[in-house]
């Protein structure tokens, strides 16, 4: 039984990855036609052109030599197929700003991006789903009451705002000069412990991941209630709390594991966002990460960034699908995992 399991886990894997190869080349289709049809061109603009200035020979020279370097000469169609030729070996070019190897660029980037947002994911869950609980067990409380205002009103505020907000109060001699006002480590912190750099980065990444966080409290939090909620009202609750079980086993025993089940599909969801939201909270506070990579490169038409960069992030946002649906056969055993075949 167990071995038979094993198979339909595998069977499932094989055609969740089958199916998204096609989702895959889809969005890298797309972003190709976006970058390479938008207005303005790096080459342009390393010639001395984006100012309106009248085309040299010289101008013209350097703009035929960028467009060739990188293939911007060939057709649009023959240009996507050599890229993604390129992309299946594992050779995503160089950047057309300082002409380092893109592949060098993501491996130093994507680990503190991912490092971001997989804290951010924790502690994300670990308050939210509490505070969804005790609401949904203290239905219309003070407290129930309480957090769902404090938390909507945190929803309401824009992360950029937020940001910038601690800057000036948390990390301006002015007001609080509590922590640092970008970067993720300290210019004066030279051969370190591990303990010393662990609590210097630490202290460098509290303000963005406060600013990547507090806004998915209240859509998680509320999410979690409704679920508890819901699962509450069943029948079988019921009956518990007939049998005489105390409410402690009541929630975490029988309704808890019940309820995480719509949870576990947000984490599909909430790592794209949180990757997406990380390309203004890595700008704001100069965390040389993915997100920033990504808006200096759509900033200077950086066509082999843009496009690994978002490669990249597709492969996250899909393999967290995948993760997801895997996921539900361990929150709830009940569930299995079938193949059509």
């Amino acid at each position: 039984m167990e071995g038979e399991k094993k198979v339909i886990m595998h069977k499932y894997i094989i055609k969740r990855i089958l199916l998204a190869i096609p989702t895959f080349i889809g969005i890298t289709i797309i972003t190709y036609s976006l970058v390479r049809f938008a207005p303005g061109d790096y080459s342009t603009i390393k010639a001395g052109l984006s100012g309106g200035l009248k085309t040299s020979a010289a101008s013209k020279e350097i703009i035929e030599q960028e467009k060739k370097l990188y293939g911007l000469d060939k057709n649009p169609i023959l240009g996507y197929l050599e890229w993604f030729g390129k992309f299946m070996r594992l050779d995503l070019g160089k950047s057309r700003v300082d002409d380092k190897d893109v592949s060098t660029l993501i491996a130093e980037r994507l680990p503190i991006t991912l490092f971001l947002n997989i804290i951010t994911i924790l502690l994300t869950y670990i308050i939210s789903i509490p505070i969804g609980i005790v609401s949904a067990v203290r239905k219309d409380s003070l407290f129930d009451r309480g957090s769902s205002l404090i938390l909507f009103i945190l929803y309401s505020l824009p992360s950029f705002w937020v940001g910038l907000l601690l800057l000036k109060y948390l990390s301006n001699a002015e007001f609080l000069n509590i922590f640092p006002l970008g970067g993720i480590n300290s210019d004066w912190l030279t051969n370190p412990t591990f303990f010393q750099w662990l609590a210097d980065r630490t202290w460098h990444l509290i303000l963005p991941i406060v600013t990547l966080t507090y806004g998915s409290f209240a859509f998680l939090s509320r999410y979690a209630r409704a679920n508890m909620l819901e699962v509450i009202n069943q029948q079988y609750i019921t009956t518990a709390k007939a049998k005489g079980l105390s409410n402690f086993k009541v929630v975490f025993v029988h309704a808890f594991r019940n309820s995480l089940i719509p949870l576990v599909t947000l984490m599909a969801t909430l790592l794209p966002a949180l990757l997406g939201g990380s390309v203004i909270v890595e700008k704001i506070f100069t965390i040389p990460g993915l997100g920033k990579l990504a808006f200096d490169a759509i900033y200077t038409r950086n066509i082999p960034v843009i496009m690994a960069v978002t490669s990249i992030s597709a492969l996250l946002t899909l393999g967290g699908i995948l993760i997801a649906d895997i996921m539900y056969s361990i929150v709830d055993p009940r569930i299995r995992l079938e193949s059509d075949s």
